[in-house]
């Protein structure tokens, strides 16, 4: 007895000092908001309070104090997620995360952005503010690595902390810039489906085809451009880390405002990820100010504010990367056709490393269009070679620098001036300011192929005919400054032609865009309670229109019972999409099925899953439905020949049938909300002991695919609609009242999941809610929840 006694009080001691060594752990791990530090380089103390949401607000004697500052605060709130990101374009995530991104991997590798960004590196200019200050950043996160306590994800994945360089930032701006590409989901599959059906069926598909243009033809008709497509969607879909979707921004001018100044939204869409995209932080110093928005390792904001002027972002969608089939020499496969006769590809040799296996060594070649996708995509012919050529990596790159212009512009011109020195990523550029000024910029160098050219599709690269004609100047991109009509607004829409051309996109369909213009047109007493309103609105005028279209071919004769109800409840929808509406559950999974008996008897499994996950579906479901003549209604797995009618009720009945399997027979538990749900998924949230620690949610929610609240998801056969992707932030800003605009960011500043800010803003941005961004210093001073002083060391 003596002895378990004994025992016990071993084991108790032994437990204690478990919890107190994992407790000391725990606390070595959170972030420090108060106190005292010590920060190498900086010319004077520098303060940073923050608030109750914690961002910091960052007063200091000097920008490049600041910056210093900025990049360690900012470290120590989200290191992991800048380690993550800055390994995407230089192809290191199997370094961490092993096998399962290889194909990621060689995706990224094999596009050139890590030589593209050392390219860039070497033209800076050294003597730049620019330069000067994003050193100062990376050396304020670095100073970090050093002295700060290591995130608990580096010591469960087990990898070691590395200094961060300036290529470090320019493979996070290449990572942005590819994930807003549609190109490559698209221009693979179209080609695809012209070789298998012919381009009768694409003309249905609205793709700006030229029946009589000439496709280059292969033998090998369903793999190289099918695999590529694939192959392509596949790896963003399936990566550990956010993609950029979409966005919505309007900006009014004082004539449409109830107060008589501007008035600016932005909410740019954005894959949903934990930590969530921008890190807010606000910096004063006696000569500058900016409320800022900053992605993992970048020290500009890509969205900000101060008391003079406003700006934000949407993705423009136009067309900036397109595919080339080379034609190699038949006695020396290192050589490929040009105008100029034969040349030699160039090559290069990366190494990729893969956790806990061996070094892969990857040999890409690449032609005067860029590389050959071959080399990098896993099961693609060789005999085929397929050159991407991307805007990106083709000219100098200059984001930076625009950035910098941007974020510290003294006027409406020099906003202009950084927005011009983007030649991708395509971006909208919005502004508005205090001195009443409205604008928006298409900031892209766009380019112009020979006439009847359709750059949607595999080009010939062998004969020169179908390189662009020429790039086009800034002043011929579409903008609009100070409009008579008094407002400026981008949904990712097809954008009107100054040139007089046609840009080449993968525009989204127009419902949002009609939406914000039906709502500000007659409107000319907004305020920012209206835009809050606005932002959050969740009703689809599309959706209804298509509902009346399917009335109207489908008329309610021979329905059971379920069937009318359901069919009286669509009838009745004013498009709305609240977590509390059935509408919803069986409108989308109609639409789904409606899709896929539409085109999967044609296209094939395989390529009909792939269509659905690119833009040009979602353009396609308002134009299909209302052309009763389309080639693809009629089932080819018939022997009859179906109607539009025929489809739909089909689509109908089945959607019925397969909802009460789902949800069971009381339709009045059809709840939009039941299956249309947002989870914050982080990269080790897959591991199923860990995903409790690591995400955020689930939250049923509002909103649906391209209405304004714009929460998008895939359509599959569950009938489930997780969101994939939605707004990453929304913010308000009233010239009128600036100190007191408001916003909102997903889950929360932190991405340290031992912080009391990793999560505190989720609830409410499910809800719709927005919180105050602080700009008064006094207010920032006496409202600080903590304060943390840097002085030099």
């Amino acid at each position: 007895m003596r002895i378990l006694k004994k025992t016990l009080k071993i084991i108790v001691v032994i437990l204690v000092l478990a919890s107190i060594a994992g407790w000391l752990f725990y606390r070595s791990l959170l972030p420090q908001y108060d106190g005292n530090l010590e920060l190498s380089g900086l010319d004077n103390e520098v303060e940073v309070h923050y608030d109750s949401y914690g961002i910091p607000h960052i007063f200091a004697e000097g920008q490049e104090d600041a910056y210093r500052t900025l990049g360690y605060v900012h470290a120590q709130d989200r290191l992991w997620q800048m380690e993550v990101m800055r390994r995407i374009a230089p192809g290191r995530l199997s370094e961490i995360f092993g096998s399962a991104l290889i194909d990621t991997d060689k995706l990224f590798m094999g596009l050139g952005i890590e030589e593209a960004s050392q390219k860039a590196i070497d033209a800076l200019d050294k003597e730049s503010d620019a330069y000067k200050f994003a050193l100062a950043y990376l050396d304020g996160i670095n100073q970090f690595l050093e002295s700060g306590p290591t995130p608990i994800e580096f010591h469960l994945v087990g990898i070691k902390k590395e200094k961060f360089e300036l290529i470090d930032m320019y493979n996070v701006f290449g990572y942005m810039a590819f994930s807003f590409a549609m190109a490559h989901r698209t221009d693979p599959l179209l080609s695809s489906l012209k070789e298998k059906l012919g381009a009768s069926y694409l003309e249905d598909l609205q793709i700006d085809i030229d029946p009589k243009s000439t496709l280059i033809h292969t033998t090998n008709k369903d793999s190289v451009y099918e695999q590529i497509a694939g192959n392509v969607s596949a790896i963003v879909e399936g990566a550990p880390f956010p993609t950029f979707e979409g966005s919505n921004s309007w900006v009014v001018a004082p004539e449409k405002t109830k107060n008589g100044k501007v008035l600016f939204a932005n909410d740019p869409h954005i894959g949903y990820s934990q930590p969530s995209v921008w890190y807010e932080a606000h910096i004063k110093t006696p000569d500058y100010e900016m409320y800022g928005y900053h992605l993992a390792g970048i020290p500009f904001p890509l969205l900000g504010h101060n008391r003079n002027y406003a700006y934000g972002l949407t993705m423009f969608e136009n067309d900036d990367v397109d595919f080339y089939r080379e034609q190699n020499n038949p006695s020396n496969a290192n050589q490929y056709q040009t105008p100029d006769g034969w040349k030699s590809y160039t090559q290069r040799t990366k190494t990729l490393k893969v956790k806990g296996e061996d070094p892969i060594e990857l040999k890409i070649k690449s032609s005067r269009h860029g590389p050959v996708m071959n080399d990098f995509i896993e099961g693609i012919s060789q005999e085929e070679p397929i050159a991407l050529y991307w805007v990106y990596t083709q000219l100098p790159i200059k984001v930076l620098e625009s950035i910098y212009t941007i974020s510290h512009a003294e006027s409406m011109e020099d906003v202009e001036r950084g927005a011009a020195m983007v030649h991708a990523p395509g971006l909208n550029v919005m502004y508005g300011d205090a001195q009443d000024n409205i604008a928006w910029w298409a900031s892209a160098k766009l380019y112009k192929f020979r006439d009847s050219l359709n750059p949607k599709f595999i080009l010939d690269g062998a004969s020169g005919k179908d390189d662009p004609v020429r790039y086009l100047d800034f002043s011929e991109n579409p903008q609009a400054k100070n409009p008579s009509w008094n407002y400026v607004y981008s949904a990712n829409n097809q954008p009107d032609s100054i040139a007089g051309i046609l840009y080449p996109g993968y525009y989204l369909p127009e419902d949002r865009a009609k939406h914000i213009v039906q709502l500000l047109e007659p409107e000319n007493e907004w305020t920012k309670e209206g835009f809050s309103g606005m932002i959050n609105q969740n009703r689809s005028i599309v959706a209804t229109e298509v509902v009346k279209e399917f009335i109207s071919a489908v008329p309610a004769d021979g329905f059971s019972a379920e069937e009318q109800k359901a069919y009286d409840i669509l009838r009745e929808w004013d498009g709305s999409n609240t977590i509390d509406a059935t509408a919803p559950v069986i409108y989308n999974k109609w639409i789904y099925l409606y899709l896929r008996k539409t085109y999967r008897d044609e296209m094939g499994e395989e390529i009909f899953d792939q269509l659905l996950n690119t833009h040009l579906m979602k353009r396609l479901i308002a134009t299909q439905i209302a052309n009763e003549n389309s080639i693809w209604w009629d089932n080819t797995d018939t022997d009859m020949k179906e109607s539009r009618a025929d489809i739909l009720k089909a689509a109908f009945t089945e959607a019925i049938v397969a909802l009460q399997a789902q949800l069971g027979t009381d339709m009045e538990k059809w709840k939009w909300g039941k299956v249309h749900t947002l989870e914050h998924g982080h990269a080790l949230g897959n591991v199923k002991s860990l995903k409790p620690y690591f995400n955020v949610g689930t939250f049923e929610m509002n909103g649906a695919r391209e209405v304004l609240d714009n929460e998008s998801f895939s359509y599959d056969e569950t009938g489930e609609y997780p969101i994939k992707s939605g707004p990453s932030t929304r913010r308000i800003i009233d010239f009128s009242d600036v100190e007191n605009s408001i916003s909102i960011i997903p889950t929360g500043q932190s991405g340290n999941p031992f912080s009391k800010h990793y999560k505190d803003q989720a609830e409410m941005f499910s809800k719709g809610e927005f919180r105050k961004m602080l700009l008064n210093e006094q207010e920032i001073r006496n409202t600080a929840k903590s304060v943390l002083t840097f002085s030099k060391k």
